[in-house]
């Protein structure tokens, strides 16, 4: 019995995810330029033809990697910033969840690696480094207008705020890139004395 629309959409939704998951992990732990179509295919069990059908080039997927990332990190943040809670509550979530992310989501600190080297080098799509330039700045904003407003509570130490979202994102990028190194032998430090970095009274 042939498939509905709705199946058809299903199926392709679902070998798109397949594709990109597979190029993350390859891009993350070969490079972009040692990746071929092929290790894709092989990687993911689709002929290098059902790849090409979805994407064009490896950097198609790679920019759409990037373009992924960033979206879903700064609507985090942004829906962050709508919550009614006070601004301490605010930091508390974003630390512990940027952080546990990194464990629970085997994904995240290859993102994470992987933007950071696109920021860094012109070997890399032109088109990622452009998204990473244009949307990067979101998430420090919506930090730095959170830490501003626990000043103002009396709950976040008095740094200028932007400095405390510069340190937060620090941290963050230099423990993805340690998960990365370390794979499962990565330790995610404790909590409280992070948070005290942040806050009045961790």
């Amino acid at each position: 019995m042939p498939r509905s629309k709705t199946q058809n959409e299903k199926v392709k939704d679902e070998r798109r995810e397949k594709i990109l998951a597979g190029a993350l992990s390859l891009f993350a732990n070969k490079g972009l330029s040692a990746t071929r179509i092929s290790d894709i295919s092989v990687k993911t069990g689709m002929s290098q033809g059902l790849v090409y059908h979805y994407f064009p080039s490896k950097e198609d997927i790679f920019v759409k990697l990037i373009g992924d990332a960033l979206a879903k990190m700064n609507e985090a943040a942004l829906n962050l910033e709508k919550m009614e809670i006070p601004a301490e509550m605010k930091v508390r979530l974003a630390v512990k969840g940027l952080m546990e992310g990194l464990i629970h989501s085997p994904a995240a600190s290859d993102y994470y690696f992987l933007m950071t080297q696109t920021a860094l080098s012109e070997s890399f799509p032109a088109e990622a480094r452009e998204m990473i330039r244009k949307e990067n700045d979101v998430k420090y904003n919506v930090m730095t207008r959170i830490f501003s407003q626990g000043q103002v509570e009396g709950s976040v130490k008095q740094v200028p705020a932007e400095e405390l979202a510069t340190i937060l994102f620090s941290l963050v990028n230099g423990l993805a890139l340690n998960k990365a190194y370390y794979r499962e032998q990565f330790q995610l430090p404790d909590l409280k004395p992070v948070l005290g970095i942040f806050l009045v009274e961790p």
